[in-house]
């Protein structure tokens, strides 16, 4: 997942969508003929004394569209959820031993493997993508505790959930919203852990972010005076993947939001000049990593996101509307350095 950059809302809704962000809370369900369908969403940076805590918030909402199945990919972030109308329908977590679930709140720590998530046609809610170097001020935990695992967000936040929902509900549109979650969350801070992670910790993270993924364990490992293997294990500790599963993950994700924009602008963009752009050896490396970590290929993941051939059809308005598919919006390079 990237991070929004300044306060500008990123958003986009069919004739429908844009009355029902008029619509009152009283009927979050409908807006609209009834045959006519709700594809809305936003997207905003939080509030300035958060963001070196949180990336982005995302609202969506979605009525009358054909059931879909979508993939939870890995990223930089954690993911926190709150739905407002339908749970979220987990059908795979990034931790195989999970069982499924439904969940009306979710929260998400780092992972290299996806999810998988499902909705009948209708879905609503608001997710954030949190910093992993924010998580002790903003949960009260490191995000290593949160690795691989999916847990009801009460489990961390207890009844500020309940609350949270209950007045965003009470919204009438987006910028309430997210100004709900702006005030309850500035609270979280100001009453939460600001002590923060190893200072070491810190700086080979915002490494890996600045390199886009390339930079090797044995110069963060140098730089910050530790040893390889204490480097990991502290690492790890505090963000949920060790340096070269977070180096991986990072790397995915840079390319996977530089494939998306560069073919939204020019459809015969070739993958093995990719590849070089975001430091793979070659196009056979970025293939196999697209596998490892979104279980499927480039092609595929694509075709999933809107796109009717690879390489060739319009991008389509698809790319957005599920549950973390904010994370795939083109928006350029790569430019998130944790806020700073």
């Amino acid at each position: 997942m990237s991070g929004g950059s300044g306060s500008t809302a990123v958003s986009g809704s069919s004739a429908a969508a844009g009355n029902l962000q008029a619509a009152g809370p009283a009927d979050l369900r409908a807006a609209g003929p009834a045959d006519e369908p709700i594809d809305d969403h936003c997207r905003r940076a939080p509030a300035e004394p958060l963001r070196r805590y949180i990336a982005w918030y995302a609202g969506y909402r979605q009525r009358g569209l054909a059931p879909a199945r979508h993939r939870g990919l890995p990223s930089p972030f954690l993911t926190l959820i709150f739905t407002l109308d339908e749970p979220l329908v987990m059908l795979a977590h990034p931790d195989p031993g999970q069982p499924p679930g439904e969940f009306a709140t979710l929260l998400g720590g780092l992972h290299a493997t996806p999810a998988l998530m499902i909705h009948d046609g209708a879905q609503s809610g608001i997710q954030l993508a949190l910093r992993p170097l924010g998580a002790r001020a903003l949960l009260g935990l490191p995000a290593g505790e949160l690795a691989d695992i999916d847990i009801p967000a009460e489990a961390v936040l207890g009844g500020v959930c309940a609350e949270l929902r209950a007045r965003v509900a009470a919204a009438t549109c987006w910028p309430e919203r997210f100004a709900v979650l702006d005030d309850i969350l500035l609270r979280l801070i100001k009453a939460g852990d600001v002590s923060g992670p190893p200072p070491e910790v810190a700086w080979a993270w915002r490494q890996l972010l600045v390199s886009g993924g390339t930079s090797r364990v044995s110069e963060l490992a140098a730089g910050t005076g530790w040893s390889s293997r204490y480097l990991a294990s502290r690492f790890r500790t505090e963000i949920g993947l060790t340096p070269k599963a977070a180096a991986r993950v990072i790397r995915f994700h840079r390319t996977h939001r530089l494939l998306v924009s560069r073919l939204a602008a020019e459809p015969e963009t070739r993958l093995a000049d990719l590849a070089a752009t975001c430091g793979y050896f070659d196009q056979a490396h970025l293939a196999r990593e697209f596998r490892a970590l979104a279980g499927c290929p480039p092609s595929q993941l694509l075709a999933e996101f809107g796109r009717a051939e690879f390489g060739r059809a319009e991008f389509g308005r698809a790319e957005f509307r599920n549950v973390q598919a904010a994370e795939a919006t083109p928006e350029g390079g790569w430019t998130d350095t944790e806020g700073r």
